[in-house]
């Protein structure tokens, strides 16, 4: 079984290199929880539950955003369960062109191996 370290460092890897596929089949549990400061678009509520839920959220996301540049810093290790990444980036809405600006602190919750949930944190404008 992966270790604490091992988990935060495959995902700031996978956000770093975009292999966002094979990090939700390797270290996320089929029943884990996805919890945004607010809805996404088109939905009423902010929490995804299950992956297969997290992995629409992933694939509305990419439809709707192009990623321009950004940094990933930590992770940051809270006891043997929990952890946190700060995503720094500027996006592109594909709609209308424009770039955004994002900071984001997203905190992961580990159990037997596999994140059960995470939580991200952030000021919608």
């Amino acid at each position: 079984m992966s270790s604490l370290k091992d988990i935060a460092l495959a995902v700031k890897t996978a956000n770093d290199t975009n292999q966002i596929d094979d990090l939700l089949r390797d270290y996320y549990s089929e029943d884990c929880v996805s919890v945004e400061a607010a809805p996404m678009p088109g939905v009423d509520s902010p929490v995804s539950d299950g992956l297969a839920a997290i992995r629409a959220k992933h694939d509305w996301w990419n439809n709707a955003m192009e990623f321009v540049s950004g940094t990933v810093e930590g992770p940051h290790l809270h006891g043997d369960d929990r952890f946190a990444l700060i995503f720094k980036s500027v996006m592109r809405e594909k709609a209308s062109g424009n770039e955004m600006p994002m900071e984001e602190v997203a905190i992961y919750t580990v159990k037997d191996g596999k994140i059960v949930r995470e939580e991200f944190f952030y000021t919608m404008e």
